[in-house]
């Protein structure tokens, strides 16, 4: 029989072999990574890489789309070491625009006017001094949306941004994605935290905890945007009314479903859902969630439909929070999901003409 302390010997061996090969300067840069073991008790090393660290689960429609992200994005393969000392998923969440790194980005903002007589704001990286792509007619070109309240200055589009400024790509960020099928231009899509079923998505958010460190934050950021235009709003829309709303829910009943024409919030709700476009995607489209991302529970992850499609991959790790993915010892300057957003990138780019055809 092996002994215990063999057992929790050897764990602390593969703790600092992760260290070692993961965290390439310690923290802070000093170095320290490797003394930072003999600090750990035997249990959390034993409990660390048996419960936390595991490699992701990747589920597609096809096996030709398995294989090639199998071979050309070797990240979906590998053991994810969620950050130990943040690995839970609400500290994830919440700490990951903090601790992470905002790259300085400078962006170039173009106007569009549309027909109704609105206007799309775009910010553009165009990435001139590309060495492997000089040409600007030829350079790729990827297009960012961030999510629900988000911006082009959020720390992980930054990270994005500084990623393709790395291969060589240009940048355009803008809020709106219309829909063209096999028409489009578009080579490949990789989706990040989705929150699959907008109904699941919202009581998970009203849970007690959830609600108090997520929900109330969100709706009041909601509110922030519809009180910067409420000279114009308030022509058609119960403004006071709006404001008083508590949780994304409310806010959605007084204002969103309204805005939008719905007859009710449920209505809207249901078309919302990313869940049901699912089998209509036709172009390429990987799909990174964690299991504990209190945004968009795991009993909602859509694995069934996923299987239904070939031109679709799910990428399912067990941590990670909600556009957490933190890893290493100190996660300031790339997180696993950038490093999914890089590799699936290139490949999409570099080596496309393989995903012709999935079906």
């Amino acid at each position: 029989m092996i002994s215990l302390d063999l057992n929790f010997n050897i764990l602390t061996r593969d703790l600092s072999h992760y260290l070692e090969n993961q965290v390439k300067v310690g923290l802070f840069g000093s170095g320290v990574g490797l003394s930072l073991v003999l600090g750990f008790s035997a249990a959390y090393t034993c409990y660390y890489l048996i419960s936390v660290a595991r490699k992701p689960q990747l589920i597609s429609g096809g096996k030709k789309f398995y294989q090639f992200l199998r071979e050309q994005c070797p990240v979906v393969s590998e053991t994810y070491y969620p950050t130990f000392w943040c690995w839970e998923s609400r500290i994830q969440t919440l700490l990951r625009p903090f601790v992470t790194a905002k790259p300085g980005v400078v962006y170039r903002n173009e106007l569009i006017k549309a027909a109704d007589g609105g206007q799309i704001s775009v910010d553009w990286f165009d990435n001139d001094e590309s060495l492997s792509h000089p040409n600007p007619a030829t350079r790729p070109t990827v297009l960012l949306l961030p999510g629900l309240t988000g911006t082009s200055r959020e720390s992980y589009i930054l990270h994005m941004v500084q990623q393709s400024r790395d291969l060589g790509y240009r940048m355009m960020l803008a809020n709106y994605l219309g829909r063209k099928g096999r028409e489009t231009c578009l080579k490949g899509v990789v989706v990040f935290s989705a929150g699959w079923d907008v109904f699941e998505c919202t009581a998970s958010l009203e849970k007690p905890l959830d609600r108090f460190l997520f929900n109330s934050y969100l709706t009041s950021c909601l509110q922030a945007s519809v009180h910067r235009h409420r000279p114009v709003l308030e022509k058609c829309y119960d403004i006071d009314h709006v404001m008083k709303a508590r949780t994304i829910r409310e806010f959605d009943e007084r204002f969103t479903s309204i805005m939008f024409g719905y007859r009710t919030n449920e209505d809207y709700y249901h078309d919302a859902s990313p869940v049901h476009k699912l089998k209509s995607v036709q172009v390429p489209m990987l799909c990174l969630n964690a299991a504990d991302d209190v945004f968009s529970p795991s009993h909602a992850i859509p694995v069934e439909a996923v299987k239904q499609n070939p031109n679709l991959a799910l990428l399912i790790t067990c941590h990670g929070g909600h556009i957490g993915f933190l890893e290493g010892l100190w996660p300031r300057h790339s997180t696993y999901m950038d490093r999914v957003f890089k590799q699936f990138a290139k490949a999409v780019f570099e080596k496309g003409n393989q995903l012709k055809d999935l079906s």
